[in-house]
This record gives C-alpha cells, sequence and structure tokens, in this order.
C-alpha cells in the first residue's frame, strides 16, 4: 500500500514540476518579434553617435586643441 501511496505522490509531484516549468517557458516567449526593431533602433542610434562625433572631431576648435596636445606630447622631455 505504501508503495502505491508514494508513487502517486511522485506522479503528482512530476506533473506539477512540469506545469510549473512550461509556465516559465511560455512567459520568456513573449517579445515574439521585437528583436528586429530593437537591433535596428540600436544601429541608427549608433550611427547616430558616430557623426556627431565625427563633426565633433573634425571642427576647428577641437582639431587644434588635439594637434597642440599631440604636439606637446612629441615635444616631451625624456
Amino acid at each position: 500500500m505504501m508503495e502505491e501511496k508514494t508513487g502517486k505522490t511522485s506522479a503528482r509531484a512530476r506533473a506539477a514540476l512540469g506545469e510549473f516549468w512550461a509556465t516559465r517557458r511560455s512567459g520568456l516567449r513573449t517579445d515574439r518579434g521585437m528583436s528586429t526593431v530593437e537591433y535596428a533602433m540600436g544601429l541608427l542610434t549608433a550611427a547616430g553617435v558616430a557623426a556627431l562625433f565625427y563633426k565633433v572631431m573634425t571642427s576647428g576648435p577641437v582639431s587644434g586643441a588635439l594637434e597642440a596636445l599631440v604636439g606637446k606630447a612629441l615635444d616631451a622631455p625624456f
């Protein structure tokens, strides 16, 4: 009688555990189709930041400051 009771309990436990994992897996799948849009937005943002950085770095005052900094570094005594 004890083995029969233990078998029913373990079967119920396995069923409950299976339901638990099924609900967890279904919860992870709620974002279908979103990753492509997220990648596109990230790519556009990165391109915009790169263009802005390029414009700032090639502007007159920043370019002059960078040239002065490199000149000081090359003329430094050792």
